[in-house]
């Protein structure tokens, strides 16, 4: 490590770690990064994993909490080579007998899918959407009092109820299976009564900015924060892994974008033990088992919205995803899994060769679970898309040892950085003043593991950023 004194160390290069860099260097501090490995991004990442020519993203793959994220829709990105693309249709959710529900930018042309719940969709929505902006900063930060309270209460009166409970509202099929579709990125029982809210503001997310990808992969996001960095003045050191404390260059601030597990075996000394113990205690949710294809030709999804969608949800109705999320949180494996599945080559010619497609997908497995379930993903594929197996020329799978492998924090296979549920949504990763600080003066945690929680957003980072600048360097914004 280079002997350069710093005013801030910031440990790994995922979305959190990246955006508190940037906003420390916009203030005119000296930063660096520190990535453990060879190529920045965290679960920003994309390479050639089955086939010359296919490019797959590893872990994220479509962006709607990074295209609605405050912080980073504030950067110049589009400068250092960022282009999203918005498919025609954001998300579309098949439903046995052909048809499908679907999420459109626009509110109106999706309650045109929804059946008979087409103007209850409307009139649930549009003043959430609408209040986005005031209460956005509130849903993506640590617990406090919200700006515009009244209406940060009418999302929180609507969201705080489990989704289980919230379908309870709909009539028709279409908007429970769309409703839990979205609910079930939570990776939670959707009996939890966090599912709802994260049902409510991936939904919201939508109709404000879209399910963007990125041109080029995932990988380009985390390029383009990189480049902009340095164009501050911010410098990036790769191939380092950080185990100890003794590591790191002088510093008067350090921020880890790793995991509680990680945390304290790099810092755990320099803790009180009530801070220690808390971390211990914290709770990591469920994995995920992914599989990559390399395909011959499109998707031959029967319900034409899902071949014009950059994110499919295949569970059919919400009976069935309830179920099989609840099998999971049971440490079963389901036979009909949800499976979230995304085709980012029918918008963006570059991931793959002329005339050819990748698809991306994964379902939810217990934590540190080994099970192949390429069968059951295939299987629900096929479901929607007869003849879905004849197109596959090759495929990588990922379970959840292969994600932790591939990135620590991934603790079990959860991409979320712990259990999304109440006893951890506002304190994660320790019931404390400040999320975001430790115990011990000038060391902060800035993951996955911090509000709001997993996603491409940058908003852990920039929080954790804002209360150092604060606290070390009597700078408020």
């Amino acid at each position: 490590m280079p002997n350069t004194d710093y005013d801030a160390v910031v440990v790994g290069s995922g979305p959190n770690g990246l955006a508190a860099a940037i906003l420390l260097q916009q203030q005119g501090l000296n930063v660096l990064i520190i990535e453990g490995k060879d190529v920045i991004g965290g679960g920003m990442r994309s390479a050639e994993s089955t086939l010359p020519g296919f490019i797959h993203d590893i872990c994220s793959a479509v962006h709607p909490m990074a295209a609605a994220s405050p912080f980073l829709g504030s950067l110049p990105l589009a400068d250092y080579g960022l282009r999203y693309i918005d498919p025609k249709v954001l998300a579309a959710h098949p439903l046995d007998g052909g048809t499908a529900a679907a999420l459109y930018k626009d509110i109106g042309q999706t309650a045109e899918t929804l059946g008979i719940d087409r103007a209850y969709y409307s009139d649930l929505i549009e003043p959430l959407v609408t209040s986005w902006p005031d209460i956005v900063n509130d849903l993506l930060g640590p617990f406090g009092f919200p700006k515009h309270p009244w209406k940060y209460l009418g999302f929180g009166l609507k969201a705080g109820l489990p989704a289980t409970l919230f379908s309870k509202r709909f009539k028709g099929k279409e908007l429970k299976a769309l409703f839990a579709g979205m609910a079930a990125h939570s990776l939670l029982n959707l009996d939890q009564l966090t599912t709802s809210a994260i049902a409510l503001v991936l939904t919201m997310a939508g109709h404000r900015s879209g399910w963007p990808i990125v041109e080029g992969g995932s990988q380009q996001l985390a390029q383009s924060m990189a480049a902009y960095f340095c164009a501050l003045g911010g410098k990036i050191e790769t191939g380092i892994w950080i185990r100890s404390l003794a590591q790191l260059p002088k510093a008067r601030a350090v921020f880890f974008d790793i995991s509680p597990k990680q945390l304290l075996a790099i810092a755990g000394h320099r803790f009180t033990s009530l801070y220690r113990k808390q971390l211990s205690r914290y709770r990591y949710g469920a994995g995920l088992f992914k599989i990559d294809w390399a395909l011959s030709e499109p998707v031959p999804f029967i319900a034409e919205s899902c071949r014009q969608a950059g994110t499919i949800h295949i569970g059919n109705t919400f009976e069935e995803i309830a179920f099989s999320e609840k099998l999971v949180a049971q440490g079963r494996h389901p036979e009909k899994p949800f499976v979230l599945f995304a085709q980012q080559s029918l918008f963006d010619a570059s991931r793959a060769p002329k005339g050819k497609q990748v698809g991306w997908g994964y379902c939810h497995v217990p934590n540190g679970s080994t099970k192949d379930m390429t069968e059951q993903i295939e299987n629900q594929v096929e479901r929607y898309a007869p003849g879905f197996r004849d197109l596959i020329l090759a495929r990588h799978i990922t379970n959840t040892e292969d994600l932790e492998n591939y990135n620590p924090n991934y603790i079990g296979g959860d991409v979320n950085g712990g259990a999304l549920d109440l006893r951890q949504l506002f304190t994660r990763p320790a019931l404390r003043f400040s999320p975001y600080r430790t115990s011990a003066k000038g060391l902060y945690i800035c993951s996955a593991s911090t509000p709001p929680g997993g996603g491409v957003h940058g908003m852990g980072g920039f929080h954790a950023a804002k209360q150092a600048l604060k606290d070390i360097f009597n700078i408020t914004i």
